[in-house]
């Protein structure tokens, strides 16, 4: 199938973006790399009178750090998260995640921004990105916004980003020598969306595990955090059996669905297994981050 006919514009500022977005009252989309909105627009899925590309509208791909914070605009490519040194020295939970999107010629041409604002609940970024305790930034027509990353997903493909927002910018603290990472994700196939994926963060200090996020992707209507996990595992030392049973405690937090690609039961199965081995990745990777930025 082919798209319905519509307008295309390339504003070269945000400013003239957020104008036309109100303009088009809430039958424009943004296009930011269109590795998932093209498919959409041909399976009209998505009919839009507009598409608003922002491409052209500099500092929108800038990496940088910035009080703490490691900063990565919105029109930022997966292959740069992937292989940019400030993500791999601060944030390396982040950029294992982009080099799990698709394929190369998607992460060339995708950005986390538009990743993160399509919201697919088995999207790798967007989970790690929860499991890093992330905030994202937006322009709108009443000034900027700000969400902790949380905040952001409604639900499956959904935001708390209104109609004539543009997301800008995401926000990550940076990671220091104490704190360990790590993600892991099944597929049918290389460069499938995950059918789960896994994504913890963890502080170790004194053989103890001070502080823990795990993010479960593909398990939900959305990206979720294993709370109950994390309360079992937080102020712990370190043994086997703590951790073989932390799985168990997955069912407070995740509520899987069927599909042509697997039952609901796969799906839980599978979450717990790569958890055992995220959580125990992470731990032995503590002390391989560089000081904080």
């Amino acid at each position: 199938m082919k798209p319905v006919n519509f307008d295309y514009a390339a504003p070269e500022s945000v400013a003239d973006a957020i104008r036309l977005l109100v303009e088009a009252r809430g039958e424009a989309k943004i296009i930011a790399g269109g590795q998932s909105l093209l498919p959409l627009l041909n399976m009209r899925m998505a009919r839009p009178s507009l598409l608003v590309d922002l491409a052209r509208i500099p500092g929108l791909d800038e990496v940088r750090l910035s009080d703490g914070w490691l900063e990565i605009g919105a029109m930022t490519r997966h292959a740069v998260v992937e292989a940019h040194p400030l993500v791999r020295r601060h944030a390396p939970l982040l950029a294992a995640a982009a080099s799990f999107v698709a394929h190369h010629q998607v992460r060339n041409r995708g950005t986390i921004g538009g990743s993160t604002a399509h919201a697919d609940p088995a999207a790798e970024e967007p989970l790690a990105l929860l499991a890093l305790d992330s905030e994202l930034i937006a322009e709108g027509p009443d000034g900027a916004a700000k969400w902790p990353i949380g905040a952001f997903f409604r639900g499956p493909m959904t935001t708390a980003l209104a109609d004539a927002q543009v997301l800008v910018k995401l926000r990550v603290p940076c990671r220091g020598p104490s704190e360990g990472w790590a993600f892991r994700e099944i597929s049918r196939r290389r460069g499938d969306l995950a059918l789960a994926a896994v994504a913890v963060w963890l502080r170790r200090e004194d053989g103890i595990c001070r502080d823990l996020r795990v993010a479960l992707g593909g398990v939900a209507d959305r990206p979720v955090r294993a709370k109950a996990a994390e309360a079992a595992l937080r102020g712990c030392a370190w043994e086997p059996q703590i951790v073989d049973k932390t799985p168990a405690l997955l069912e407070a937090d995740i509520a899987p669905g069927s599909d042509v690609h697997a039952t609901a039961d796969y799906r839980r199965a599978v979450a717990r297994e790569l958890l055992v081995h995220a959580l125990n990745e992470a731990w032995e990777r503590v002390g391989e981050l560089s000081p904080h930025c």
